[in-house]
């Protein structure tokens, strides 16, 4: 495939030759095919396999530690017969009951994840393959009374045998026998459910439209079904709320939001939606904000069933992350990526046309302030690091593929996007993304076919952009400059960008509006930064910094579009840090701050000057959006840019602003902005005690209406501060819960908020063991406390055995958990002993996995740049 490197093509071809000479008369290949899914075998399935098909019958037990019976008879056209078929299966060993090819035994043999079938057994034409078999528990997430499948990227093996990869769609029909007091859901729509006895029952769904593996899905559990019709158009919502009040005042904000977005969709693409009906489950603890299911999206319930105590940003969060889902059913689903290099394909996608769909919906809310802060800080914050990587990367093997997904694939490539976006125009981007999906519909597409399909509509040379743009790493590193004349004058201002890797010259286009604030106020100038040196045009009136009448401070991103590494020149540098709340703009506030941000872990500003900045802005800021990024920075500059000392000595001030805004917020929303800040900071006696009056129901926050969550929060967070009562604190919250599911969430994470250290280290010692990590959510959460700021010399004991640890969390856990896992453990520590800990893990491993190496090096950047004056 086009983009691959040659040695992983020539390694890749060995593997398969190696793979395929399998006599049908032999008992064993003569060479073992590698597990996952190496893209060798993968591109050769995908050549001499044709409409294929699953039909899967699956036998739940209602009691979770009773095995999963399971059938499936797998249909394809063969077009080529003189190699064996190389089904995957990772189940585990003795998970194989029977396989026949035919109607006839076969002498398949297990290798290395594989079941493989001799070519002799296959018929040119078509071949059914019947096998029995006890499913594999991994994707499966089975809990007391629910399960629910995750087989993304590539984990649909480890349940059922299966072609475990995107470019071989096939159609399924599924069949479950469950528990008759069980609901289920799947992606096709329930065509019969028989009483088979014994509180049984066999349910029966229509077979799909063709879609991958990682987009079969089932869930079946207790669930309780909310219907709604919009349009014409059903939608079913299955959930576990025992809050009915919370399910009456969030359905249908809910059903709204699919409806909307379905039809903005359908006329944007000018494609009708394809998959049916259109159910979706509310999961608690999810470990995704989403997955986009073919006719059956899975949800985080918390992030779609909100508190009356929900920010601005969690309200607006939901609608985006309802949009992103949605829009997937035609980027990912309908048309979806040959290979999981591309996987970052359908995320931006879904990321840009998510964005578009909510605008409309919230006409209040800044949507350029909003796309600045979503996507900036966190691309930056991967981009920035010696752990970067391409927003497109190369990609051997399947077993591989969750470590490409990150805050490049969700956040840096929806800005890119948007150059595109203004590269093309609007409609040329519509039009072309139109011919796209039609052209590929129910099929697989690379990156560069669609430059091929956008390139006929532009005289840009898109291919050059996307070289530089998507299949390299990193991002510009562009400084200001300034000349003036002998009087003062400013004569020449430009911006000189480059290339931050040594060994390359890579210019970055793209169009910026650059801020310029003068004494008569300010004005934005556009240009295209492209070559080496820029200069910004129409400035030789302006007087230079310090002269009369003349230039207060140059911001390149003050207009919330440039992207880079942006070295502000002194002065701006100065006045921004002392004056950034007097910008009007809430765009160019929050640019500024994120650039500032940038400048300080650059080490151009210091720590201490920005914390200053933000306890003097953030009464002035107006805006939520900025209010929450503010916050955000406070608790980093706070937990670890600041000794004990500091912290102890600006505690009280901290305190203070944060109450003072919670006191003259004037919506909920921002009330409950500023009290999660404080609840997060929170450290003198006197606040500890005012969060313990809240927690006990003693004392109310005016406006604020809080929910279990919040106080089961509450509740963690005194307890991490060690407070006197903490015992009684934790176990009155538990009895407190009446939705069994956060009650058991709570539960899980109790023991890492013990007083007692042996109970916290057998809590750590405990994830060792696989079936304890199952819940991811409830893992990094508890990891999270146990390496709390306040706990961080008693946890940093923890921190090699953590990153030992990391391989088998890879091979083990979801796409996200590898770097979740990381964020939690290292999160709370800014110590050097800590940010030794990790130099010398990497040091003594020179050959460990390099997208492994990549998470860790992104998870431990604020770590080492934090301790680095310690």
């Amino acid at each position: 495939m086009a983009g691959r490197a040659t040695d992983v093509r020539q390694a890749g071809a060995a593997i398969l030759m190696l793979t395929i000479v399998v006599h049908s008369g032999c008992d064993r290949p003569s060479a073992d095919p590698d597990p996952g899914i190496p893209l060798p075998i993968a591109e050769a399935r995908q050549r001499a396999i044709q409409d294929l098909r699953y039909q899967l019958s699956l036998d739940i037990p209602e009691t979770m530690t009773e095995p999963i019976g399971g059938t499936v008879a797998i249909r394809f056209t063969a077009t080529d017969v003189s190699h064996p078929a190389v089904l995957d299966f990772d189940a585990g060993p003795n998970h194989l009951t029977s396989v026949r090819v035919g109607g006839q035994p076969s002498r398949y043999q297990e290798v290395n994840e594989h079941i493989v079938i001799p070519a002799g057994e296959l018929t040119r034409g078509e071949n059914t393959i019947e096998i029995a078999f006890r499913a594999g528990e991994a994707p499966l997430n089975r809990n007391p009374e629910f399960l629910y499948t995750i087989f993304v990227p590539a984990r649909a093996h480890q349940a059922f045998p299966c072609f475990d990869q995107p470019d071989l769609k096939a159609r399924f029909t599924l069949e479950l026998t469950v528990p008759s007091n069980w609901q289920a859901v799947a992606n096709g729509a329930e065509t019969a459910r028989q009483d088979i006895g014994g509180n049984r029952v066999r349910l029966r769904y229509a077979e799909t439209q063709p879609i991958p593996t990682y987009l079969f899905a089932f869930a079946a559990g207790r669930f309780q079904i909310e219907t709604a019709l919009r349009e014409g158009r059903a939608f079913r919502m299955f959930h576990r709320e025992t809050d009915a009040k919370k399910v009456a005042r969030n359905r249908d904000a809910v059903f709204d939001l699919h409806a909307s977005a379905l039809h903005w969709l359908e006329d944007y693409t000018a494609i009708p939606y394809q998959f049916g009906k259109f159910d979706f489950v509310l999961v608690p603890s999810f470990q995704f904000g989403g997955m986009e299911h073919a006719g059956a999206i899975f949800y985080n319930a918390a992030s779609i069933l909100l508190d009356e105590s929900a920010t601005q940003n969690q309200i607006l969060a939901r609608a985006e992350l309802i949009a992103h889902e949605t829009s997937h059913m035609w980027f990912g689903d309908l048309v979806t990526m040959r290979w999981f290099n591309d996987v970052w394909m359908k995320e931006v996608f879904a990321n840009f046309m998510a964005a578009k769909i909510v605008n409309p919906s919230f006409p209040k809310v800044n949507h350029e302030l909003r796309f600045l802060v979503s996507n900036y800080p966190a691309a930056y914050g991967v981009d920035r690091t010696a752990g970067t990587h391409p927003i497109r990367q190369e990609l051997g093997n399947l077993n591989e593929a969750g470590s490409l997904y990150g805050a490049i694939i969700y956040q840096k490539a929806p800005i890119i996007m948007r150059q595109l976006e203004r590269l093309l125009g609007p409609e040329g981007l519509r039009d072309g993304l139109r011919a796209y999906l039609k052209q590929f519909e129910f099929g697989n597409a690379t990156w560069l076919e669609l430059i091929r399909v956008l390139d006929d509509r532009t005289d840009r040379d898109l291919a050059a952009w996307s070289r530089v743009w998507v299949e390299e790493a990193g991002r510009p590193a562009i400084r200001t400059e300034l000349e003036t004349d002998t009087a003062g004058r400013l004569r020449r201002l430009s911006f000189v960008q480059r290339d931050p890797q040594e060994g390359r010259s890579l210019r970055w286009t793209q169009q910026i509006d650059v801020l310029l604030g003068t004494l008569q106020g300010t004005r934005t100038v556009p240009i295209e930064l492209r070559d080496e040196r820029t200069d910004v045009p129409g400035v030789d009136a302006v007087d230079a910094q310090g002269a009369p009448g003349g230039l207060r401070f140059v911001l390149p991103t003050g207009g919330g579009l440039a992207y880079g590494g942006f070295e502000l020149d002194a002065a701006s540098r100065s006045y921004l840090i002392g004056h950034v709340e007097e910008l009007s703009d809430p765009v160019a506030r929050g640019a500024a701050w994120i650039t500032l941000w940038d400048e300080m872990l650059e080490g151009r500003a210091k720590p201490a000057d920005l914390l200053s900045a933000a306890l003097r802005g953030l009464p002035r800021e107006d805006t939520e959006q900025n209010v929450q990024l503010i916050a955000g920075y406070l608790s980093d500059l706070f937990w670890r840019f600041s000794s004990d000392e500091e912290r102890r000595t600006i505690a009280a001030t901290l305190e203070q602003t944060l109450r003072a805004g919670l006191t003259r917020a004037q919506t909920s929303s921002l009330k409950s902005t500023y009290f999660s800040a404080f609840r997060s900071t929170m450290t003198t006696p006197a606040g500890v005690a005012f969060l313990e009056r809240v927690w006990k129901r003693q004392e109310k926050i005016p406006g604020l209406v809080l929910a279990e969550p919040d106080e089961a929060t509450m509740a963690l967070e005194l307890a991490v501060r060690a407070v006197p009562n903490t015992s009684a604190i934790l176990d009155e919250q538990r009895m407190r819960f009446a939705n069994p599911d956060r009650k058991a969430r709570f539960e899980f994470v109790m023991p890492a908020l013990s007083g007692d250290p042996a109970t916290r280290d057998r809590f750590f010692d405990s994830l060792a063991n696989v079936a304890n990590r199952r819940r991811e959510p409830w893992v990094t959460e508890g990891l999270s406390y146990l390496n709390h700021p306040l706990r961080a010399d008693e946890s940093r004991k923890h921190l090699r055995a953590s990153l030992d640890l990391l391989r088998e969390i890879q091979r083990t856990g979801d796409i996200f958990f590898p770097r979740n896992w990381l964020n939690a453990v290292l999160s709370g520590h800014h110590s050097r002993e800590a940010a030794d800990i990790v130099r010398a893990f990497l040091a003594e491993q020179p050959d460990y996995p390099v997208r492994l190496r990549r998470i860790i090096l992104q998870s431990a950047d604020t770590l080492l740049r934090s301790s680095a004056g310690r």
